[in-house]
């Protein structure tokens, strides 16, 4: 008998502070290879205070989180991206005087000389990229400059990729493509995808697991399968 696959990550029971108001409390979840996990709920939440313990870009306070069963809890941020986690921040924070080819190549970074290429699945996802190598990233729409966000991350070959709200302020034909994007990542079963998002709508149709966050804790949590809409919306309401 085969031993199970461990998660590609596992954050088990963390707490997180900024100063003495606590953003995180005893949070604990797993995201798998090939599936989306999506986390919901309201404005200040605690939401992207756990991508950032998830990155290392704030430290927890108690518990523990490893990648690919190492733990990482106590690594720096650039060893966590060396690790193969990406994330694409809320409001992109792309470069804007960098055109798109050397903002994609930022992500060249954690990588060995070897792989510094840009992946031909970013133009696949993101035609438009191409079009628009030489354009200054604040040039874009805020659609094209989220497309170069998710196209950056992707160009460091993550083992786990972090989304936090993609669709905030996107026009919806942009909203449908980078919906296609994360479905067709989530199909090549090479990595985990962590997908912070408020639209419900949108986290349902990409979700295989649903996490609703309250106040710094997990309030709700379900597989698809077993997702229960009328509990999830008054999770959201709480």
């Amino acid at each position: 008998m085969t031993e199970p696959q461990p998660s590609m990550l596992e954050v088990n029971n963390i707490n997180l502070h900024y100063g003495a108001a606590q953003a995180l409390r005893g949070v604990s979840l797993k995201a798998e290879v090939g599936k989306v996990t999506c986390v919901l709920g309201r404005n200040g939440v605690g939401k992207t205070s756990l991508l950032r313990a998830i990155v290392g870009q704030k430290p927890v306070s108690a518990g523990s989180i490893s990648l690919g069963g190492t733990d990482i809890t106590k690594l720096p941020t650039v060893e966590r991206a060396r690790s193969g986690i990406a994330f694409v921040p809320q409001g992109r924070e792309i470069f804007p005087l960098l055109t798109v080819e050397e903002n994609l190549e930022t992500g060249f970074a954690p990588l060995k000389r070897d792989q510094r290429t840009v992946p031909d699945d970013v133009f696949t996802l993101f035609p438009v990229l191409r079009s628009m190598l030489g354009r200054r990233g604040g040039d874009l729409s805020g659609g094209q400059q989220q497309q170069l966000a998710i196209g950056r991350a992707l160009t460091m070959r993550p083992r786990l990729l972090l989304l936090d709200e993609p669709t905030e302020g996107i026009q919806p034909s942009i909203i449908k493509d980078i919906g296609r994007a994360i479905d067709y990542l989530r199909s090549l079963k090479g990595m985990a995808i962590i997908l912070v998002e408020q639209y419900l709508d949108f986290a349902q149709e990409l979700g295989d697991y649903l996490i609703v966050m309250d106040r710094g804790a997990i309030v709700y949590q379900s597989d698809k399968a077993n997702m229960d809409e009328a509990a999830i919306k008054r999770a959201l309401a709480i």
